[in-house]
């Protein structure tokens, strides 16, 4: 997959000359919505010989719009998974478009002759509520005007489970919850965070738990406060865990949110390792404990309450 990273005004140049099947969406978590208009945008693609492209931004519009600070914005994805996500979906072009003021400013017509035209598009597909604009005049009702015959404008319908739409939305509110299956079901995945192991104050060693102590950006979306049941990638090899999201309280009020994960039969020193967690299961929420004792009482029902989870979950 060829990745292009774009800041508007763009030079022609930096275009490939093919003809291209244009997906557009910003696409936070590339869930099973988001998956369907990709598979739809494919397949059009392959019938009539086409590349696959899909545009995409750096960051979250509201950056712009709403003045959010990019450090307090959460995502699904990091700009990274997104792309690793997108290649396994058979995309052939990636651009990710700098969202910044002068792009946000361009109008509806302007938009649709530099990056749909413009990117060589013969085809424009995306979601029944994807903008690109003021949505009274930029929604995909209008798109047909903008695009005056230059190219097919292909709307995908909403994918819905249980009766309700797939949304980023809705896997952010389930989240929250700790509802991590249905956060799986929605995504297509179990759901994933980067970070960096480093060192912590060393009190799980004491307690006969070590875990890996693991800093992850501030702009990564964690699943709600607790103990769950994840498997953790060290190198190529996945191990079974457990993983809190909390402040320990026990050893005092105040304390900064951490990530950790005991890992399971694992004995290896991995400071500065880069790992990926899979938030597999909730287990409980976090609970301020009378002492070091009851803590210890209560790992190791975690220890064994995530051993018989992946005995009977062995994903």
């Amino acid at each position: 997959m060829q990745i292009i990273p774009i800041r508007h005004p763009y030079n022609s140049e930096q275009i490939p000359a093919d003809d291209v099947v244009m997906v557009l969406g910003f696409f936070d978590g590339v869930h099973r919505g988001h998956q369907k208009v990709i598979e739809t945008g494919k397949k059009i693609a392959i019938e009539n010989g086409l590349k696959l492209a899909v545009m995409t931004f750096n960051q979250h519009p509201s950056i712009v719009f709403q003045k959010v600070l990019p450090e307090n914005m959460k995502y699904l994805n990091s700009l990274e998974q997104k792309e690793r996500l997108m290649e396994n979906l058979g995309v052939d072009i990636l651009y990710v478009i700098e969202f910044t003021s002068a792009f946000a400013c361009l109008a509806p017509q302007e938009f649709v002759d530099q990056y749909i035209v413009g990117l060589n598009a013969k085809a424009a597909v995306s979601g029944f509520d994807y903008t690109y604009g003021p949505k009274d005049i930029a929604d995909v009702a209008h798109l047909p005007g903008y695009a005056k015959n230059r190219f097919e404008v292909v709307t995908v319908s909403k994918e819905e489970l249980d009766g309700a739409k797939i949304s980023s939305t809705r896997i952010r509110e389930l989240m929250e919850h700790g509802r991590m299956e249905e956060v799986t079901e929605l995504l297509g995945y179990v759901y994933e965070t980067e970070g960096t192991v480093v060192h912590g104050d060393a009190r799980g060693r004491l307690l006969g738990f070590p875990t890996a102590n693991i800093k992850v950006k501030s702009t990564v979306r964690l699943p709600r406060i607790g103990v769950y049941a994840v498997k953790i990638q060290v190198g190529n090899k996945w191990h079974v865990g457990m993983g809190s999201i909390g402040h320990n309280d026990t050893f005092g009020d105040g304390r900064e949110l951490t990530v950790e994960v005991y890992i399971l039969d694992f004995h290896q020193d991995i400071y500065g390792e880069q790992v990926t967690v899979r938030w597999n299961h909730y287990l409980r929420d976090q609970v301020k404990f009378d002492g070091a004792e009851n803590l210890i009482v209560q790992l190791k029902q975690d220890e064994q309450d995530t051993a018989d989870y992946f005995l009977n979950n062995p994903i």
